[in-house]
């Protein structure tokens, strides 16, 4: 089960939404929407959860470009809104590596490859067919100026989004929307 939430900083307060995932399909989408939230460019979280799986956090501080933490890459992989936060910038890769139309065959898999080849050791597959590092990616810093330190951030693992929620003074705010 997914449970996403935007939290917008205002002048009084952390405020908080419900948001519905189902139209967005990149990070741009995710940025716009959270963007929308606050009108005043103010510091906009987007937390989403699936349970005891993994979690992540999307920053958007006005138009600057969003700031990504995933508490497993590998598990946030395998989720269609996982996937929407996987970015190959996030991930270490060259975007440019998997355009390569050339090296498909018709069947679509690589030159070489066959169509039932996995990756090794039960490592996640991104939709670019490659694998996805276990554990936390991106910028573990994301929260420490709203007093959530990256030792904390990593620390989390069950109900993640409350634990934030509730450093940033936010827990009831957040309770309304959940």
């Amino acid at each position: 089960m997914y449970f996403a939430a935007l939290l917008a900083r205002t002048e009084d307060g952390w405020e908080a939404s419900d948001t519905e995932l189902d139209d967005v399909e990149t990070l741009s989408d995710l940025a716009d929407l959270a963007r929308e939230a606050s009108p005043d460019e103010d510091t906009v979280l987007v937390l989403i959860e699936q349970e005891d799986a993994w979690f992540g956090v999307v920053r958007v501080d006005g138009e600057e470009d969003p700031r990504i933490y995933v508490s497993d890459a590998a598990a946030a992989a395998r989720s269609s809104y996982g996937e929407i936060l996987l970015t190959d910038e996030l991930l270490g890769r060259d975007p440019d590596d998997g355009d390569d139309l050339d090296a498909l065959d018709l069947d679509g898999t690589e030159d070489g490859e066959s169509d039932d080849d996995e990756a090794g050791d039960g490592d996640a597959v991104a939709a670019t067919g490659e694998a996805v590092p276990h554990g936390p990616v991106g910028d573990a810093q994301i929260l420490d100026d709203l007093g959530v330190s990256e030792k904390e951030l990593r620390s989390l693992a069950t109900d993640a989004v409350t634990e934030i929620a509730e450093a940033l003074g936010a827990s009831e705010t957040l309770e309304t929307v959940r």
